[in-house]
């Protein structure tokens, strides 16, 4: 049985971008938000460092946009690096008149403590102690719970957006909704607005190693790309430098605003190495440090480096760190004594779905946002804390632009989820087994170091896997890991193509085969476009 709901406009994605565009549009029209598990389950929510904005006077909004396109390698739009530093002030302060608090110099003072991270040439780095996304995601999410206007709906995970072309068959294609799967009561529903947004975050969990929590399975590009949005730069994967390496440490992060306040990249016996490898040493851009760590591991045959900031004063770590040295006490690592032992892992998806200033993408009625979208902010390299202001910038610029469009109206008779053809599968260990290769395979042959032949054997075996997956999607019964399973072989598969055509080594892109940065042209995205939009572009 298939239920139909009808909304004005349609969220798909509760992080920071989702609910700050839900809270702009709320006074407006009618909204829905889902949430593929628990309403503030997301990257959003372990957000550590912080939010990048200019407030210190010897700061600059030049000295912000020249940092993010040096980060950048050169592939930022620098339009859209003017646009969100320009407006990242207005949005800090519509977070702070939503309630959001941010850590001040002292207890009396009125000024708020910035702290440096990497690729930033000044303090500017507004957070909650570290936990900023936490602060942020909650509040956010409690007014959003309050709003009569927005209706909220957790484990609820997209099936595919719902096309005028393929559904209806028309020439002319729009985005009517999507076809959802409420997890809890293993039902398809089919929920309907004129606009469509996805703000399901990025593709981390596409690697075996992430920092990403468990529901970051790039959904939301996945769905947008088999619409028919154009996909680009996904072969730009931000691996952070350090998250903890604890067998029993799923995924915890160590914030980069460590090193940005004197924390040092030691060897396990205690040797400095960040200096051979860049001037900036603990503050060099991720993919410089990230890097970096991978060559000493596999140098050393270790299975870490070390993060060490015990030669600061015990309070000062307790009080600017107190998420992460509880957390690192629970396994036994007493911050304020001991260094942390690091890895790198999967962290952020700098490309995605092609925007522009206001979130629209290339299909009428569907617009992304945050990690999903790429809006050539990040480049090649994004930028430590820019992500959040992203986020909050994109939102807002999409409420304005949607709000131009009111009233909101769609009239489309759109069929029902058809499951009439499929039964229930017998056992699940084709999609766990499927899934863990495809992790495995992504992590060893397309990850921070790459190589073409691996590259090559990634898209072959990936290959194997797509058919197998599409295989037992057309027979069996929908479920969330199988719907998850699917859209990570989607986006393995953009990320390993996007790989294999830049011919060059630019920030995060790191190959073997051409080691230098190729400077004898203007630098391109790598941009990939459905059969139907452009026949040389398909994959």
């Amino acid at each position: 049985m298939t239920t139909t709901h009808h909304y004005d406009i349609l969220i798909i994605g509760s992080g920071t971008a989702g609910l700050t565009l839900a809270l702009h549009m709320a006074n407006d029209v009618k909204v829905a938000v889902i949430s593929k598990g628990q309403l503030e389950e997301g990257a959003s929510l372990y957000a550590q460092g912080g939010i990048s904005v200019v407030l210190d006077k010897t700061d600059s909004i030049q000295s912000h946009i020249d940092d993010t396109l040096r980060a950048g390698a050169g592939l930022c739009n620098e339009k859209s690096v003017r646009f969100t530093v320009e407006h990242a002030r207005e949005n800090i302060e519509w977070l702070i008149n939503q309630g959001v608090t941010f850590t001040r110099d002292g207890i009396t003072s009125e000024t708020y403590h910035l702290t440096q991270e990497g690729g930033h040439s000044h303090r500017r780095i507004i957070h909650s102690a570290d936990a900023t996304g936490r602060e942020v995601e909650t509040t956010l999410l409690d007014k959003a719970k309050a709003h009569p206007n927005i209706e909220m709906l957790p484990y609820h995970i997209g099936i595919d957006l719902i096309s005028s072309s393929k559904q209806l068959g028309e020439k002319e294609n729009r985005i009517l909704g999507c076809y959802v799967l409420d997890i809890q009561k293993d039902e398809a529903k089919t929920l309907l607005a004129p606009i469509t947004v996805l703000a399901t975050g990025g593709a981390g969990k596409v690697y075996l190693y992430t920092s990403n929590p468990d529901v970051s399975t790039g959904d939301g590009i996945a769905m947008g790309w088999r619409a028919g949005c154009r996909i680009a730069n996904m072969e730009f994967i931000q691996f952070h430098p350090t998250c903890l390496f604890h067998p029993q440490a799923k995924s915890f992060l160590i914030s980069e605003a460590l090193r940005g306040e004197g924390a040092k990249l030691v060897l396990a016996n205690g040797e400095q190495f960040m200096e051979r490898f860049h001037p900036q040493a603990e503050l060099a851009p991720r993919d410089v440090v990230a890097r970096a760590i991978d060559h000493e591991m596999k140098r050393t045959g270790h299975d870490c480096v070390y993060l060490d900031i015990s030669h600061k004063p015990a309070s000062f770590i307790k009080e600017h760190f107190p998420t992460i040295y509880q957390r690192c006490l629970e396994f036994g690592i007493d911050i304020t004594k001991q260094p942390i032992p690091v890895v790198p892992a999967a962290h952020y998806t700098c490309g995605g779905i092609m925007t522009d200033l206001n979130g629209r993408t290339d299909v009428p009625g569907l617009y992304a946002i945050g990690e999903t979208a790429h809006t050539g902010l990040h480049g090649a390299n994004r930028m430590a804390s820019n992500s959040l202001l992203e986020c909050l910038v994109f939102a807002k610029s999409a409420a304005e632009d949607i709000k131009k469009q009111l009233p909101l109206v769609t009239s489309a008779i759109v069929p029902q989820w058809d499951a009439s053809q499929v039964h229930p599968a017998k056992e699940a260990v084709a999609i766990s087994h499927n899934w863990d290769e495809l992790r495995r395979c992504m992590w060893n042959y397309v990850g921070i170091v790459r190589k073409t032949d691996r590259l090559l054997r990634a898209k072959q075996r990936l290959q194997v896997l797509q058919a197998e997956i599409r295989d037992f999607y057309t027979k069996h019964h929908i479920s969330a890991d199988l719907l998850e399973l699917r859209n990570l072989a989607d986006v393995a598969e953009l990320i390993i193509e996007s790989a294999l055509r830049r011919k060059e080594s630019r920030g995060l892109h790191y190959i073997l085969d051409y080691p230098e940065t190729d400077n004898t042209h203007s630098a391109t995205e790598t941009i990939i476009a459905p059969k139907n939009q452009d026949d040389e572009a398909q994959l």
